[in-house]
């Protein structure tokens, strides 16, 4: 269940255990291949309607710093980048900032996913937008709804949803 006013959902594939989507994105977060990111994009694009909803900014789910040093690169960089050079609209890849170092979600049991408190926070002032947030997996909803209440609090804005997969 989502827990914020949503305008619109997407998700290209279902994330499901041995699939060949949960095998693509496996290999676009931790087998170094980002461009598969560029690639997932123009799936997106080939199949996403915003029907006259366009949003005014992309925005990524970050990853923590030190994952990003550990990793080299952000998986939803690309993607979104790909996204926004094709669709005309800006991406924002410092909006919001994750604020502690912790464990993936999939890696976590359910207790521990449900902690999200204080995780994110916004950069720069925001308001009257529509953001479009991106993040690769959606799993129990909690990351994108932390995340998004940031995004809502900050002014007079609104959220839709794409994600890669839902699990």
């Amino acid at each position: 269940m989502l827990l914020f006013p949503v305008e619109s959902a997407f998700a290209l594939m279902q994330f499901e255990e041995e699939s060949l989507s949960r095998k693509i994105i496996h290999q676009l977060k931790y087998g170094q291949r980002e461009k598969t990111g560029k690639i997932l994009a123009h799936w997106v694009l080939e199949r996403i309607n915003l029907n006259g909803l366009k949003p005014d900014l992309l925005v990524t789910v970050p990853l923590h710093p030190k994952k990003l040093k550990e990793r080299g690169y952000n998986q939803l960089h690309l993607f979104t980048e790909t996204l926004s050079q094709n669709l005309k609209i800006p991406f924002d890849h410092t909006l919001i900032k994750r604020n502690f170092y912790k464990k993936a979600q999939a890696q976590k049991s359910k207790a521990e996913r449900s902690t999200l408190e204080n995780l994110f926070s916004i950069t720069k002032n925001i308001s009257g937008k529509h953001v479009l947030l991106i993040d690769d997996v959606f799993t129990t909803g909690n990351t994108m709804s932390a995340v998004a209440w940031q995004i809502l609090k900050a002014g007079n804005n609104k959220v839709s949803v794409l994600v890669m997969a839902t699990d």
